[in-house]
């Protein structure tokens, strides 16, 4: 009997993608609110969750892999930064984590991001949706 071919399913990435995402999301703003620092070194792992789930879900490899990686990366990253300042500065304030990032406006946003941000944690979110991009394609 041959080996059952391997059929990708188009609705299996987005999903696993959303999953995979969402739970590093949770990681990253939980290990940054335990070490008290934003935990830039996460986005790494981020570049990393997204290759390694892109693979499981059977994706091919080539452009249109690297240049979803780049995207689901940075938006991991983005979100991730956007939970830690909104999370913060909601435990400030006495509201709740999602209160506080709909309240939260972009540019006091920035501005407390850029204070709390070193710049190995910079280096890492720089080169980490690259290094998703290369690594996966």
């Amino acid at each position: 009997m041959p080996p059952a071919a391997r059929r990708p399913y188009r609705w299996l990435v987005p999903l696993m993608l959303l999953l995979g995402g969402a739970c590093l999301v949770l990681i990253w703003v939980t290990a940054a609110l335990y070490l008290q620092r934003q935990a830039g070194w996460m986005a790494l792992l981020a570049a990393l969750d997204v290759i390694v789930v892109l693979r499981l879900a059977g994706m091919p490899a080539g452009k249109p892999r690297a240049v979803l990686a780049l995207a689901v990366t940075l938006l991991i990253c983005l979100t991730a930064l956007w939970g830690i300042v909104a999370t913060q500065l909601g435990f400030a304030m006495g509201l709740t984590p999602w209160d506080s990032a709909l309240k939260l406006g972009l540019h006091h946003g920035w501005t407390l991001l850029t204070l709390a941000m070193t710049p190995l944690d910079w280096i890492a979110l720089a080169a980490a949706p690259w290094l998703a991009a290369w690594w996966s394609r």
